[in-house]
């Protein structure tokens, strides 16, 4: 096979396979065009958006706006929304008020906080948990939702002196809060707890400021879990998302709506999980999108009334792509965005009667016509315990079943993140098989879109069936002609990185190499310095010195990948970010010490500045230079 190197940079190449057409490189995934939908215009007859586009030597990011018929064209560049967008949803509904957000100092950290008077100190005193969150330390400053009078700019703060967040710590956003419909109060999201108790738990609560009372209510004070994005309905009734067990962060997730001071679970009786929702513009049904079948697709349910009070819920797309959330709707169409593994995002225009759909935007037609792209097919694999369990498989661009192929094991991370058609700017299928490998990646135990059983059984058996299930994928794809059994390989991140690390003590002389980033190694440590305890507590089952939880201590023993190091034979390359907090860095750096420590041939990327992902577009070209160079050097 001819291979030609193209240089990124002096430090900075990648190798690539010729072909007629050019094939999928680092470069070209990280520069490729990415849309994010803004919203309908007032008059529903256009879609707003946005495109950024990634130089990477440069390492930075560009960004425009557009607006385009729904009937479709040509976009045209804009560069300023506001007087498109139907909804200013951070506006009061008689005008006077605005919603913001902002930091506001409450508790003291810092040595200066303590002793303004050493002002060149450089020390952080904590008294509780949760002094760090994802990639950053706590500094005494919380996220507070302010009322601003937009003729006098005066604002004030709903939350005053309160030790809480809103919008929600590391991922919220404008989402958590929201105007009622007459403008009279705000619903916001927060979880109300501190320390140890905000580590330990998922209790987030939606709460009710009434501007005229100056007064706070919770309303939802009798569920534990998670409850998240209030949105009302044209009617007045509002939607809400809950999960209802404390500390379960992948919980079956339900649309609860508010209807004569009753709470109804729209979704109670379905067996699946939502992602997101959005009402329709009459208030009589919620289209909503959840996993399914290894894809993610949009549905529809029914709003009882007192007339009718059956919900029904139907699932109005099909096919083998993931479905985005949804931007809005005209009297037949549903506006929405569509990814699949072969193509990034692009904005979709559904037709409700049937769920077929149209195209709207092209951001990326003319790339893509340059690159020759494998086949994605699904292929049904029969597990230890009798399951058919749905494996995706990505086959090298130009395949050829009369050769062999190298062969990578893809392990999801999550642990119950849903395997469906994404696409990754790093753990990018389309751009590993240009390189010449076939990927399996299985939709193991603890995935969502089969079923809250099949999504549930992972929890506190980490080491158990899944992992079989990793195997039974791998052992089916491996029957083929086409792969070289002798090379097969296996990667993944975050419990992806575990699996990873847990494999290569069991494997069975099945893989010649593996790939781990932010993989979890060693449970007594991991529990000890990550952030979010309620993960570790629901999934494991407990603390390591709880020595009377037999549940709890077979996943610090048993399913403990240091517990099992000693068993390890093949190389490994272990990535590591030095700002990950939830999966920390001694994670990654007790893994390279034990595989060199044992004479393996092992590799430690660290990025100092990175979290649990990669965000930095030149970093990302090195991440993706050395883990293919990792499986040349050793696949």
């Amino acid at each position: 096979m001819i291979k030609s190197i193209i240089c990124l940079s002096a430090a900075c190449c990648i190798t690539v396979f010729l072909s007629a057409q050019e094939v999928m490189t680092p470069k070209t995934l990280i520069e490729l065009n990415r849309v994010s939908p803004i919203g309908l215009s007032s008059d529903k007859q256009n879609v707003l958006f946005s495109i950024s586009k990634v130089d990477v030597l440069a390492n930075k990011k560009s960004n425009r706006m557009y607006i385009l018929p729904l009937s479709g064209g040509t976009p045209k560049e804009i560069t300023d929304v506001s007087d498109f967008i139907i909804e200013k949803d951070k506006v009061s509904a008689n005008g006077k008020w605005k919603l913001v957000s902002e930091d506001v100092k409450i508790d003291k950290v810092f040595g200066t906080d303590f002793y303004p008077e050493l002002k060149n100190s450089n020390v952080q005193i904590y008294n509780d948990l949760n002094y760090r969150h994802w990639d950053s330390w706590e500094d005494g400053a919380f996220s507070h939702v302010f009322i601003e009078n937009l003729e006098t700019k005066e604002r004030y703060d709903i939350m005053p002196n309160e030790p809480f967040d809103c919008p929600q710590k590391p991922f919220g956003g404008s989402e958590d809060y929201i105007w009622s419909p007459d403008g009279k109060q705000v619903l916001y999201v927060s979880k109300k707890l501190s320390g140890t108790a905000y580590a330990t738990s998922t209790n987030s609560d939606i709460y009710v400021y009434d501007l005229e009372s100056k007064t706070t209510k919770n309303l939802t004070a009798e569920n534990k879990g998670y409850d998240t994005q209030p949105a009302f309905a044209s009617t007045g009734t509002l939607g809400y998302l809950q999960m209802k067990r404390d500390g379960y962060e992948s919980d079956k997730n339900d649309i609860i709506v508010f209807i004569d001071g009753q709470k109804i679970n729209l979704t109670a009786n379905w067996d699946g999980t939502v992602n997101s929702f959005k009402w329709s513009n009459d208030g009589t049904k919620i289209y909503f999108n959840a996993p399914i079948g290894g894809t993610v697709q949009l549905f529809e349910v029914t709003v009882p009334t007192a007339k009718k009070k059956t919900i029904s819920i139907k699932q109005i797309t099909e096919g083998q792509f993931d479905m985005g959330d949804i931007i809005g709707e005209t009297d037949s169409q549903i506006i929405t965005t569509r990814k699949d593994m072969n193509h990034a995002a692009e904005i979709y225009v559904v037709l409700k009667k049937d769920g077929s759909m149209k195209q709207l935007t092209h951001a990326n037609d003319e790339i893509y016509a340059n690159i020759k792209m494998g086949k994605v097919e699904k292929r049904m694999v029969k597990t230890t315990d009798g399951k058919d369990m749905l494996s995706w498989v990505i086959y090298p661009p130009d395949f050829d079943p009369t050769k062999k192929y190298p062969t990578i094991l893809y392990c999801q991370g999550g642990p119950q993140g849903a395997l469906s058609q994404f696409y990754s700017y790093r753990w990018n299928f389309q751009l590993m098989a240009a390189q010449g490998y076939i990927i399996i990646a299985p939709n193991r135990r603890g995935m969502p879109g089969y079923g809250v059983e099949w999504n549930e059984q992972i929890s506190k058996d980490y080491g158990g069936q899944n992992m079989q299930d990793y195997l039974s994928a791998i052992d089916d794809i491996s029957k083929e002609p086409y792969v070289d059994t002798e090379r097969l390989g296996c990667i993944g991140a975050s419990y992806g990185g575990y699996s990873a690390f847990y494999l290569a003590a069991i494997h069975e002389k099945r893989f010649k190499t593996f790939i781990a980033h932010d993989g979890i190694f060693n449970w007594k440590s991991m529990y000890g310095t990550t952030e979010e305890l309620f993960f570790v507590n629901w999934d494991l089952g407990g603390a390591y010195w709880d020595k009377d939880n037999n549940v709890a201590q077979k996943s610090h023993t048993v399913f403990n990948p240091a517990e099992r190091v000693e068993a390890w034979d093949s190389p490994i390359l272990i990535i590591q970010g030095g700002k990950d907090y939830r999966v920390p860095i001694g994670q990654g750096l007790e893994a390279f010490q034990a595989a060199k420590l044992q004479g393996l041939n092992s590799r430690l990327l660290y990025f100092p500045e990175e979290n649990h992902w990669v965000l930095d577009y030149q970093n990302s070209v090195i991440w993706h230079s050395e883990f293919f160079k990792w499986l040349e050097e050793t696949l």
